[in-house]
């Protein structure tokens, strides 16, 4: 290491160790993550280790909103909304994926969730939400995304 990457190094630690001592950083932000819901292979483990429990009840009440056809898998533009009361933890996943589980969000103040994001495809698949409302848990699939190579569209 040469001395210029060393004070690099040394002014992002004491920036970083700063901020979380005068609290511009607070600690939630290096929160733990659910490391075992991320690495597991399918929708049923990843509903177990975030919920502990794969038995979710179907509900009308969540919609998605996506693409029909995503020309570039890398950045898929989804969002869906859940008219579920009290809803306090919403989870993405894509069935096709390697690591189902795309994205979690946690709800500061339960109500009904509207979130948004960008996800990653590797292949043609159906979206699947897992929301989380007064102790029971609700899942729905979306129609299926088609994802194309190269962006043909076709």
């Amino acid at each position: 290491m040469n001395r210029r990457e060393f004070n690099k190094s040394l002014v992002t630690l004491s920036g970083l160790g700063a901020g979380v001592s005068l609290g511009a950083l607070p600690l939630s932000v290096f929160a733990a993550w659910p490391k075992n819901a991320f690495d597991a292979e399918t929708t049923d483990a990843v509903a177990e280790a975030l919920y502990g429990t794969n038995g979710a009840e179907a509900s009308d009440a969540i919609t998605f909103k996506a693409p029909d056809i995503a020309e570039n898998g890398a950045v898929v533009p989804i969002s869906l909304e859940a008219d579920i009361a009290n809803a306090d933890s919403v989870a993405i996943m894509v069935a096709n994926n390697p690591s189902p589980l795309t994205a979690t969000f946690e709800m500061m103040n339960p109500g009904k969730p509207n979130v948004g994001t960008r996800i990653k495809m590797g292949k043609t698949s159906q979206l699947i939400a897992l929301v989380r409302a007064e102790g029971k848990l609700y899942t729905a699939t979306s129609s299926e995304v088609k994802v194309t190579i190269g962006g043909c569209g076709g």
